[in-house]
């Protein structure tokens, strides 16, 4: 990619790449509104299209639920700012920068959304997928970072929650909170939503004390093949957000 800032700029504003920014703002206001952000923390990022080296990122100080698309930024694998008003926030870029280069995901959706980061504080450090329904759409999705090292505030942790992630969708993040990746962002959105979902399930089933009752886990991969295999609900979902919150 060409790194003039006249062609950045160029970029930023065409119609495909402001499209997407479009859509980044809107999953952000739809994060704020399900209760999945924490402040002015985490961050969701989209690869141009056929482009992993170069992502939309939202900015560094702006709470979720007031990012408009003109507020999103466009940085490279190294976290250099090529286009947008705002700057960036350093573990964003090392973590999201990683996971584009080495994981290969076009999305990255990373949140410390409540039930979800309580999973990781326990024993098993995530989601049990032959619990819920919900649960089940994840069913061989899923992996674990059983190690915190701290912020990610270098290139070197950034890879290695990258590696950690072995090709899954999502990871969780062992003390920390969740990853979730997909090549579309609605169907990234859909599946965080409906991660938290089935994590509420999860805390608040074992929050009864009484025995836990999980399926077969060729049931668990049953289900999860059928959601995977018709994602028109995603889209459905995603257009409604988009009449909810213009």
């Amino acid at each position: 990619m060409n790194q003039e800032p006249g062609f950045a700029n160029a970029l930023f504003h065409a119609e495909p790449v402001a499209a997407l920014r479009a859509d980044l703002a809107l999953a952000l206001r739809a994060a704020a509104a399900h209760g999945l952000g924490e402040g002015v923390c985490n961050h969701f990022s989209v690869a141009l299209p056929g482009d992993p080296d170069h992502f939309l990122l939202n900015p560094r100080g702006l709470m979720w639920n007031e990012v408009q698309a003109d507020d999103i930024i466009l940085i490279d694998a190294h976290g250099n700012k090529l286009a947008g008003r705002h700057e960036v926030e350093p573990t964003a870029m090392f973590i999201h920068a990683a996971i584009h280069r080495i994981a290969g995901k076009a999305c990255v959706l990373h949140t410390h959304m409540p039930y979800a980061t309580a999973l990781t504080l326990t024993s098993d450090r995530g989601l049990d997928t032959t619990l819920s329904q919900n649960a089940m759409r994840f069913h061989g999705r899923l992996a674990i970072d059983q190690h915190y090292n701290g912020l990610a505030l270098d290139v070197s942790e950034g890879e290695r929650i990258a590696r950690a992630m072995q090709g899954a969708d999502i990871v969780f993040l062992g003390n920390h909170g969740v990853v979730v990746c997909g090549e579309r962002l609605d169907y990234a959105y859909d599946d965080l939503f409906f991660l938290e979902r089935a994590c509420t399930a999860q805390v608040l089933a074992q929050s009864t004390g009484r025995p836990l009752v999980p399926v077969d886990p060729e049931i668990a991969a049953k289900v999860a093949a059928q959601i995977q295999s018709e994602r028109l609900q995603s889209e459905l979902f995603f257009q409604a957000l988009r009449r909810q919150l213009p």
